[in-house]
């Protein structure tokens, strides 16, 4: 498969590097290190997958050049539109060409994020009581200074996106019953520290999310009936460890299995790999994932500008 990375920063050169023999070309309006400027200047017939990793705004048009055109697509997360309906549109079309449109939540390709999909389903765990999950990184200076990412709902869209699929990959249909628990503003002009939460949901969950964790990380502590799940930081930020406590009855200290995990972060590779399969398998488009998260994130970005402005 032949790819064009679009928009080299930071995810463009990973999404490059990635792709290795792949790789065709590199377009950026603005990066003078890119080979071309405007997407449309390459030869169609020269390439057959797009990789997107550009500002939000510019997601829909590119998208929808590339389904018009018979290409497929790889996007960095989220996919966000003022009206669902947008997306639905788009998911119609892409699927009436036969193009795969995917975005990208690489997470779902780290290791302990697998482990507890699989432990989940099993069973094992019983009736699931409540999550809760902290992802913090220390890009608020960075994200201040940028051109377009200091706007909008801040980190709810950049890291909230990504702990709400999360918790979709887990634990299937979660429902929308989300409301903002706090939000502020302390360095940057959109959020950078919001917590959230879903009183109704089965399992309960709890969201924190951060620009201002100076030492990236991130937990998870899952509590069941029999027993608990713990998770504690990422490949990339290694070492990553993933705990099942069994728990014992009536009280005591439970008997455990850890896995500690020191490695690189092989999230890029696998979601590159799994996206070249959905399009040598024509695997229809399926964006109900997105239309799902658009929905909850623009109701949550919503509450939060109202927090942080109150």
């Amino acid at each position: 498969m032949r790819v064009v990375v679009v928009g080299l920063g930071v995810q463009g050169h990973k999404r490059r590097r990635f792709a290795g023999d792949d790789f065709v070309c590199s377009v950026d309006v603005r990066n003078p290190d890119a080979d071309l400027r405007d997407l449309r200047e390459v030869p169609l017939d020269k390439y057959d997958a797009a990789l997107l990793c550009v500002p939000d705004s510019a997601k829909l048009e590119l998208l929808e050049y590339l389904v018009e055109h018979g290409k497929h697509a790889l996007v960095e997360k989220p996919v966000v539109a003022e009206d669902e309906a947008i997306l639905a549109r788009l998911e119609h079309q892409a699927r009436q060409r036969a193009v795969v449109l995917y975005t990208a939540y690489n997470h779902r390709f780290e290791p302990h994020f697998v482990r507890m999909r699989d432990l989940v389903a099993s069973g094992a765990l019983g009736t699931l009581y409540r999550c809760r999950m902290f992802y913090g990184n220390g890009t608020a200076r960075l994200v201040r200074n940028s051109d377009w990412r200091d706007q909008g709902a801040g980190v709810l869209d950049d890291l909230g996106s990504h702990v709400l699929d999360t918790a979709r990959f887990w634990f299937g249909d979660i429902g929308d019953d989300f409301a903002i628990v706090s939000a502020d503003r302390f360095e940057n002009r959109s959020p950078d520290h919001v917590v959230f939460a879903a009183t109704r949901s089965r399992p309960r969950l709890e969201f924190e999310m951060t620009l201002l964790s100076w030492r990236n990380h991130f937990t998870c502590d899952l509590f069941a009936a029999n027993g608990s799940v713990h998770i504690a930081s990422l490949c990339k930020w290694g070492p990553s460890e993933f705990t099942h406590r069994v728990r014992v009855l009536p009280s005591g200290r439970p008997p455990e299995r850890a896995v500690t995990l020191v490695q690189d972060d092989p999230t890029w590779a696998l979601e590159y790999e799994h996206f070249k399969s959905l399009c040598r398998e024509r695997r229809p488009t399926d964006l109900s994932n997105d239309i799902w998260l658009n929905r909850v994130l623009r109701k949550l970005g919503a509450e939060a500008s109202e927090t942080v402005g109150a």
